[in-house]
């Protein structure tokens, strides 16, 4: 049946999801062979269908050997399926994986020469015998020694499987093990690149109210924002939103170039020429907001957090619009605060430091 013309891909990803179960290999290797043929003919509902058949063999498999099918998902994801069938064993794998090879360093003091992944049979022996003698010395199981080298080495070809659907509002939303996953990525950011990428991810805010003062002119705004991935993306939508006509209550200065704003969004990543920062941003206390940091770094003032906007001490720019490319930022401005209102939020905030 592998590859048969017209073969839909639920069918196959059955059949691949079976083999992987099955410890077969020549079968899988054939069914993720025929996946991959199929992949330019499938529409959106056949794309998503494809995944849950694969929940099974994403549940059971080893994690070392799990590559290749979370790469699978990955790309069905990227093609368009809903991640949402596959989301909690993705989160639950990819969060085991990442505490297990968080407990490699204590492991590898006790092994003593410098560990490498095994590349042959010969090495796989060799490392197999030195986690028997070294797993007692540190507290372990030869059991619990093997997973937790088996993660270190292999946890990493699993990040990509979340780093695309959390690009998607749907998909953060219904995150589940937020906290957990967050905690388990946080501990490997030093020792993964994509590790640090998923922890970026984990902490974008969505449908999030942020209350903007704009010191010079003593007028306030109340935005809602959402996937914005850092604070230079959110300098620059800042600007596209609130620098405008002062009889719509807009702040004056000369709004970003229409290039700018769309690698902020949806465009090209790099814009034709440097992105230039217009505001000095500070939080409610006083302290800068780094471009460099993310949206979640800023302070809440009560149930707000507070961006206050001042004149830049010194000219910025940057190169780059957005952090993360397939994430579409939302940046709402609800209303323009009377300024009574705005008067009694600019009391609460400390002058910039």
């Amino acid at each position: 049946m592998f590859g048969r013309p017209g073969t839909a891909l639920p069918e196959l990803c059955t059949d691949l999801a079976k083999a992987v179960i099955r410890l077969d290999s020549r079968a899988s290797t054939k069914s993720y062979r025929a996946i991959v043929d199929r992949l330019p003919q499938a529409d959106q509902p056949e794309l998503t269908a494809a995944l849950a058949p694969l929940v099974p063999a994403l549940e059971q498999v080893a994690l070392g050997n799990g590559g290749m099918l979370a790469t699978l998902v990955a790309g069905l994801i990227e093609q368009g399926a809903d991640p949402l069938p596959v989301l909690p064993v993705l989160v639950d794998r990819l969060a085991t994986g990442l505490e297990l090879a968080a407990q490699f360093g204590v492991l590898a003091d006790k092994l003593g020469n410098e560990v490498t992944a095994p590349t042959s049979a010969d090495e796989y022996r060799d490392l197999r015998e030195r986690l028997v003698r070294a797993a007692p010395s540190a507290g372990l199981s030869v059991e619990e020694a093997g997973e937790i080298t088996q993660a270190w080495f292999t946890v990493k070809d699993w990040i990509p499987s979340l780093l695309l659907p959390l690009q998607q509002k749907p998909a953060r939303q219904a995150l589940p093990q937020r906290e957990r996953l967050t905690a388990a990525t946080a501990g490997m950011t030093p020792h993964a690149d994509d590790a640090a990428w998923l922890y970026g991810l984990l902490e974008v805010l969505d449908d999030e109210p942020l209350l903007v003062l704009h010191r010079p002119t003593k007028q306030a705004y109340d935005l809602t924002i959402s996937g914005v991935g850092d604070n230079f993306q959110l300098h620059t939508l800042l600007a596209a939103t609130l620098i405008g006509p002062a009889s719509r209550g807009l702040l004056p200065g000369t709004p970003p170039e229409a290039a700018w704003v769309a690698s902020a969004t949806e465009g090209e990543l790099s814009p034709p020429s440097p992105i230039h920062g217009q505001f000095y941003l500070a939080d409610a206390t006083g302290e800068t907001i780094w471009n460099e940091g993310r949206p979640a770094d800023i302070p809440l003032l009560g149930d707000h957090r507070v961006v206050v906007l001042d004149p830049p001490p010194y000219e910025r720019s940057w190169n780059i619009g957005r952090t993360y490319p397939l994430m579409k930022p939302e940046v709402t401005l609800n209303r323009v605060l009377p300024a009574a209102e705005a008067f009694e939020w600019a009391s609460r905030v400390s002058p910039a430091s």
